[in-house]
């Protein structure tokens, strides 16, 4: 049996971490460290086992659970089943903490036969606003060190970020070119851009990322197993120092992998599990809490019009989703601790480019109705590929696309109480953009329902319904890469004002390098007011 706090601490000391003066520094200094060369691993303790028939620790990643004070998974896969897997937790001194055992789970890709692995450790009883190091290992391995910042206990200031729609920046496929040779093309829709994409969010340094469905497009691609592979070996550099909190969307469904098609998704996350799941739905929806922000994640396939998977499942939760939905949106907007109610999603509500996807109904019927009566302050998107940003929101017109009613039209500060603000993040990497497509005067296409399946294709095309789009706030039509990072302030004072501010960042260069597009503030009262406290315990007393 090998010794884990010797295998903690040699790995750590080789890496020049000792003597790390700043701790807020840590994840910096990790993020941007070389990566250490063969000979470095030769020299480091191992575990048990034979490194030459062990596979490698792959895709290390982390995710939040329901308390991102207190929680954080640990996560990695492999192409056999390893021995002892576990993950290994340390302070910013490289001093050794404990080991957690990792939860092994596993799917088979019904396209190529490959049985895939993933490892989950689960580490609990975190301190908040606190740096750690941490080391994923298994047998025969050498281990992979990443970092981590928890989240504030209760209210604190945070920074997170958010896109969709990445894809891979790497060829998976032989084709056939003009002149009749083979050469290696991009089967999944991604770019080169998306490989800037992870190096971009480096430079923020949020807390944790939101990731809003279309992951790497592994539904398109030739092999499947190797395109998820490439995806996380461009992310791992980043989403193994913050966690990568996904959306389930349209490309993550995957024909054979599970009864709906979401098993390879379900298989490399590990999500806050949430009441009411079943084994086909587990970890399609969740939520969990950072600050004062509760993060509520949808999976909207479930109802959508659209076809836009490898098989068509809406309705697939049999309305499961949505009445957890409103127990969340309800429980949020009765807790004083939550200011915030932000919701990551894939497919939209809004977006003014023509011939792409469009708005969807579903969404406008099943959705935003909760979203009006609860309050949200804040929607992030994908599905459409460019960045856009509506006025705020509240109620819908009562028409044939439930067109939703503009609340306000200021700009640069928006009251988030008096609508909600949705975001279309959809330029996080894929080659196949639609910031060049937006209409003038801004107008949108409504998914309103599907026709029967195509013989050739078998999908069932959309049935549009065009609609007038005065809530269309802001557009970018220059750029088609980038992603939005928001600032939680949360003021000082029960009741007083909380603040968010954002920026739209175009990202601009391999090396992640950025450009502001445009930078506005949310703000609304915060949910601790002594006369809203006051109010509740009296009707206590009456109840």
């Amino acid at each position: 049996m090998t010794d884990d706090k010797e295998i903690f601490r040699s790995g750590f000391s080789r890496r020049g971490f000792f003597g790390t003066a700043a701790v807020a520094g840590v994840t910096a200094a990790w993020a941007s460290a070389t990566p250490a060369s063969a000979d470095d691993k030769a020299k480091l303790p191992s575990s048990a086992g034979d490194p030459l028939t062990t596979p490698v620790v792959n895709g290390l990643h982390l995710q939040f659970g329901a308390d991102a004070s207190s929680e954080v998974v640990v996560s990695w896969h492999a192409l056999q089943p390893v021995k002892n897997a576990r993950s290994m937790l340390g302070e910013a001194d490289g001093s050794y903490g404990r080991t957690e055992e990792a939860v092994e789970t596993s799917y088979v890709d019904a396209k190529s036969g490959q049985k895939v692995y993933a490892y989950h450790a689960k580490l609990t009883g975190l301190a908040p606003s606190h740096d750690y190091i941490y080391a994923a290992i298994h047998d025969g391995a050498q281990a992979e060190f990443g970092s981590f910042r928890t989240g504030p206990r209760g209210r604190g200031k945070i920074t997170f970020t958010s896109f969709g729609d990445q894809g891979t920046p790497t060829l998976g496929k032989k084709a056939t070119n003009a002149s009749g040779g083979q050469q290696w093309v991009n089967d999944n829709l991604g770019s080169p851009a998306a490989g800037d994409m992870p190096a971009g969010v480096e430079r923020v340094q949020p807390l944790f990322h939101l990731f809003n469905g279309d992951l790497c497009y592994a539904n398109l691609s030739e092999n499947r197993v190797r395109t998820w592979t490439d995806f996380w070996d461009n992310n791992s550099r980043s989403a193994r120092h913050r966690p990568w909190m996904p959306a389930a969307g349209n490309h993550e469904n995957e024909l054979g992998n599970g009864p709906i098609g979401y098993a390879a998704y379900q298989t490399y996350f590990s999500v806050p599990p949430q009441p009411g799941q079943t084994d086909v739905t587990r970890g399609l929806w969740y939520s969990f809490t950072a600050g004062s922000v509760r993060i509520i994640s949808l999976a909207n396939d479930d109802v959508c019009y659209q076809d836009g998977g490898n098989s068509y499942v809406r309705g697939y939760s049999q309305g499961a989703q949505k009445a957890w939905l409103e127990k969340e949106l309800s429980a949020a907007r009765s807790d004083q601790n939550i200011d915030w109610v932000v919701v990551c999603m894939h497919q939209v509500v809004i977006s003014t480019a023509g011939s792409f996807n469009g708005a969807d109904l579903g969404i406008r019927q099943e959705w935003v109705p909760l979203f009006d009566k609860y309050g949200v302050d804040l929607v992030v998107c994908g599905h459409e590929h460019h960045y856009e940003r509506s006025h705020p929101i509240r109620g819908q017109q009562k028409n044939a696309t439930l067109t939703p009613i503009l609340a306000d039209t200021r700009k640069d500060v928006i009251d988030t109480t008096k609508g909600t603000v949705h975001l279309v993040l959809g330029g996080g990497g894929t080659s196949v953009t639609s910031n060049q497509l937006f209409t003038n005067p801004p107008v949108c296409r409504v998914i309103t329902a599907v026709g029967q399946p195509d013989p050739t294709t078998h999908k069932r095309p959309p049935v549009y319904v065009q609609e007038d789009a005065p809530w269309s706030s802001q557009r970018d039509a220059a750029n088609s890469y980038g992603f939005a990072s928001f600032s939680v302030d949360p003021g000082t004072e029960p009741g007083g004002t909380t603040k968010i501010e954002v920026t739209y960042y175009n990202v601009t260069g391999p090396q992640g390098q950025l450009a502001s597009f445009e930078t506005f503030t949310l703000q609304r009262p915060r949910s601790d007011s002594p006369k809203k406290a006051g109010a509740e315990e009296k009707d206590k007393v009456h109840s």
